[in-house]
């Protein structure tokens, strides 16, 4: 971006990537506009530091998807980014998200803002919570040990999801905070009673369970990389049960591992058994009709997601 005066010295110029800094004291600027034919290298140096700058300074939360684009491989990146087939329902799911407004009331002393509130009883600092994620691991080492720090200093909840790349009790280990733990019912009943008793001896606060997943989204970015967990991963959840790792298949490996182990039987009756397992109260994650929020289900969980 180059700014031109009306008088003779050559105009200044700044990186697209920080014209933010317009109204607050500017970096260095460069008295020359940059020129492809001049030096290849001062070419390569100008993107180079572009491009550091705009790592540097990330000002929207869209931003980042482009950085992960660029640093994460492409197994994983499609795997956090991509929906199932024409991925119309995470457009539309962006869409409904955008035509959310607010209605700002004037004239109110906002000089103090107090964001609190409360969720099952528990205090957290702001209506934001962290859903839950699987395979963390795949874009940075600390996986969810990072997120579930970044929760509680952020004095909000972490939701843990089954497929984690690091165990109830390893998240449990980073120190306190407010946790629910995500469940996928599985086939076998004893493995599911074993995660969800491992979850609230760790000190986990609900259960969150996924019921709109019977059978996994044809995720087509999945079944064109052969989607499996890289080298070294597994589902640490279910570490000692033969079920950690999911084998490379023709197609996805996620695909293959969810037809093999989740129960698509589940139905009403499962979540009255979870109720009588447990003292957590029990979130149901994926309810899309009215009917099904219907209150005369509510004997069966505390609430909808």
């Amino acid at each position: 971006l180059c700014l031109h005066a009306q008088q003779k010295p050559p105009p200044i110029c700044y990186p697209l990537a920080t014209i933010y800094h317009l109204h607050s004291p500017p970096l260095p600027p460069v008295r020359a506009p940059f020129s492809p034919a001049s030096s290849s290298k001062s070419g390569e140096g100008f993107v180079a530091a572009s491009q550091a700058i705009m790592a540097e300074t990330v000002t929207n939360v869209s931003e980042y998807q482009a950085i992960a684009k660029q640093k994460l491989p492409k197994m994983a990146y499609d795997y956090y980014a991509s929906g199932a087939e024409d991925e119309w329902t995470l457009k539309e799911n962006r869409e409904a998200f955008s035509r959310i407004l607010f209605r700002p009331r004037i004239l109110i002393d906002v000089s103090t803002i107090d964001m609190t509130t409360s969720v099952l009883g528990m205090k957290i600092s702001m209506p934001i919570m962290i859903s839950p994620t699987a395979f963390q691991k795949m874009a940075h080492p600390e996986g969810e040990y990072a997120t579930a720090r970044a929760a509680s200093a952020a004095g909000t909840v972490m939701t843990l999801s089954s497929w984690a790349t690091s165990s109830v009790e390893e998240v449990a280990s980073t120190g306190p905070g407010i946790r629910f733990f995500q469940l996928y019912v599985y086939k076998d009943r004893k493995v599911v009673e074993q995660l969800v008793r491992r979850a609230e001896k760790a000190g986990f606060k609900a259960i969150a369970l996924t019921v709109d997943t019977p059978r996994l989204g044809r995720r087509e970015a999945d079944i064109k990389n052969r989607f499996v967990l890289p080298p070294g991963l597994t589902l640490k959840n279910f570490e000692g049960l033969n079920l950690g790792t999911m084998d490379q298949a023709n197609d996805s490996g996620l695909a293959s591992y969810v037809a093999g182990q989740i129960d698509r039987t589940l139905s009403w009756k499962d979540v009255k058994w979870l109720q009588s397992i447990t003292t957590m109260p029990i979130l149901v994650k994926g309810v899309i009709t009215a009917e099904d929020g219907n209150p005369s289900r509510h004997l069966f969980f505390l609430a909808l997601i």
